[in-house]
Parts: structure tokens; sequence; C-alpha cells
């Protein structure tokens, strides 16, 4: 396998930076030492013990969402064998009683992928966030993810994405839009956690079944944090993220896109869904003249609509307040529905 693509690393680096100029290019980046000053942060560099005491210092006996693959899923959150159903069992659980568990399997040689996944940290550690607070994002719910040694994928989200370590360290492998058709998606309607996935397995890739991957593999990123590192992941950029120790933990903000607070149905990956069910049956050359008016529309090749256009007659191709955005999308749903 061919040599990962380094990604650009930044060292204290300040929000109006990011949000300016960084996150307006649409490329993964590191921040090493994100979080360093944080609290969680400096208990997990304790000790794994020091870490689970300390969450559950924040906890209130809330259930929450966790994930168990069996040893023979090999670490692997993903479909069962015949792409009927995923390797993994889902339920609800006491976060106190997740963690000891954690700490218990630390000693294990064989022993299942438990992980809490996408947990918002002020539902189910209320006071934890104000102990731990983000300069860059404080509108933004953090969600938390915690588990032993797991690999998530290759997937993409709706959102851009920063995630920071907390606990442990993770190794993420990052794919460009660009190599979407190379990465072989699965069905956008069957996934193993809510977001299209690749069918290969990026550690033991099937060049057979899955030829057009090498492509792929020769534009991949690929980075390693540890405690206190985040990295920005643009939205729709691919990630397959591995989970390298016993007790690993990471925080993370969605702040745009499909997980904005203010997002109204349908969102992007909706409008895909849609978009497909309307034009499946068109022709080639149909939907090849399709493309020339999203081209126009959309992605604004050449002549800007909104240069030629009275600005009062913009309507969706111009500014818009979210509230008439959202109007505007559920009038668009009412009319499908019928």
């Amino acid at each position: 396998m061919s040599a990962f693509k380094s990604i650009a690393e930044y060292v204290n680096l300040q929000p109006k930076q990011f949000f300016e100029y960084v996150a307006n290019e649409q490329r993964p980046v590191v921040i090493r030492g994100f979080a360093r000053h944080w609290p969680m942060v400096a208990h997990a560099q304790n000790s794994a013990e020091a870490f689970v005491r300390y969450l559950v210092g924040f906890y209130h006996g809330r259930k929450t969402k966790m994930v168990v693959a069996p040893p023979a899923a090999n670490k692997r959150f993903y479909y069962n064998e015949d792409m009927t159903d995923v390797n993994y069992l889902s339920g609800e659980e006491r976060v106190d009683l997740f963690l000891g568990r954690l700490l218990e399997l630390v000693d294990a040689s064989v022993y299942p992928a438990i992980a809490m996944q996408s947990t918002l940290i002020n539902d189910i550690l209320p006071g934890l966030t104000d102990d731990n607070p983000c300069t860059f994002f404080k509108d933004t719910p953090p969600r938390l993810w915690v588990g032993n040694e797991g690999v998530v994928n290759t997937h993409f989200d709706g959102s851009d994405n920063m995630a920071c370590v907390v606990a442990g360290r993770r190794r993420f492998v990052l794919f460009p839009p660009s190599e979407s058709a190379h990465l072989y998606p699965g069905p956008l309607n069957f996934t193993p956690a809510g977001a299209p996935t690749s069918l290969v397995d990026l550690n033991a890739p099937d060049f057979e079944k899955y030829p057009l991957f090498k492509h792929a593999l020769a534009n991949a990123y690929s980075a390693e944090l540890g405690p206190g590192d985040a990295i920005f992941i643009p939205m729709l950029w691919w990630h397959h993220v591995e989970s390298l120790d016993k007790v690993n933990a990471l925080v993370n903000y969605w702040w745009n896109g499909s997980s904005a607070p203010n997002a109204s149905p349908p969102s992007a990956i909706d409008s895909l869904n849609i978009a497909l069910l309307a034009m499946r049956d068109l022709s080639p050359k149909q939907r090849e003249a399709w493309r020339y008016l999203f081209d126009h529309y959309l992605f604004k090749q050449g002549v800007d609509p909104a240069s030629y256009i009275p600005e009062h007659q913009l309507h969706v191709l111009g500014q818009m307040s979210p509230e008439y955005i959202a109007a505007v999308k559920a009038y668009f749903v009412r009319k499908w529905q019928q």
C-alpha cells in the first residue's frame, strides 16, 4: 500500500484565522494542542482510571446509546457478511456502567469492541462542557465518543467537523470528495451508522473486486492524533477512523450543513435522494442536459445568475433568512409528499 499524503498542521491557531481562512478552503488540517488545556485531557494523560473518574463525576444517571461488536468483527463496526444487517448490537446503557466495563476490558486478551458514540455532552454529562470550554465553538453543542480499540469504516458527514482527541490515540485516513467513485460507496439509505460508507476495507482492500480503490489510495491523506490534538474534516471528505488504544475518547463539533442548529429538511442528502428519484429514468442525454442547469444555478459555472437577475426576484438564488429558507424547504417537502 502506497504512503499516504501528509495533512497540513497548525499550532496555536486562533478562531478568527480558522474560520476566515482555513475552514473556507475546505481542506483538512490538524491543529496540535487544540485542547491541551482541558482538564479532561490532563486526567486522561494521568491514567485511564483517572479519566473515567473525572467523567463519572459529571454523570447524573441518564442512559445513552452504546454499540458492541463481537471479537469476530475484528474491531470494525460495519455491515454483516451478506449485508442484510450490521455486525454489532446497539442499545442504551448507563454511562457509569459502560465506563466501568471499558476499564474491565483493558487487560483482556479477547474482547469486543465497545463504544459510546455521538453523545451530546450537555445532555448526559452536564457541566463537563463548562469545565472544558472551547473558544472556537461557544454556541455549538459538543459530542462525546468513548470506547476501546475500534474501526469506523470510510464514510462522510454532511457538516464540517472539528474532532478533538481527548484520550488515547486515533488514526485518520481522509479522501477528498473527488475520490467518491473510487471508494465504492455503499447504499444511501442503509448504512452502518447513518452516513454512506465505503464498501472497501481499508486495512485489507480487495483490489480484484474494487480495482479503482488504488486511485483513491494515491490521493489519500493520513494523520495520527494524540490527546489534545484536533483535526478539521470538511463536509463530504471521506474519513476512516481507527481508535488505537483500549481507552479512547474524542469530542467533536458539527457546526453547519445537515448538523446546523437551524437545519430544516430536506437536508443535502435528502435532496440527493430526491434528485435520484426524479431523474433516474431519464436518458443519459437528458441527465446531461440537467447537469448544465445544475452547473449554472448551483455551481455557478460561467455567469452568476445574481449578476443579471434583479435582486428582488432572486429568491432561492439570492440571500435569504434562515426562517425563509426553512419555509421554502417546507413548501417543497409538502409538494413532494403530495
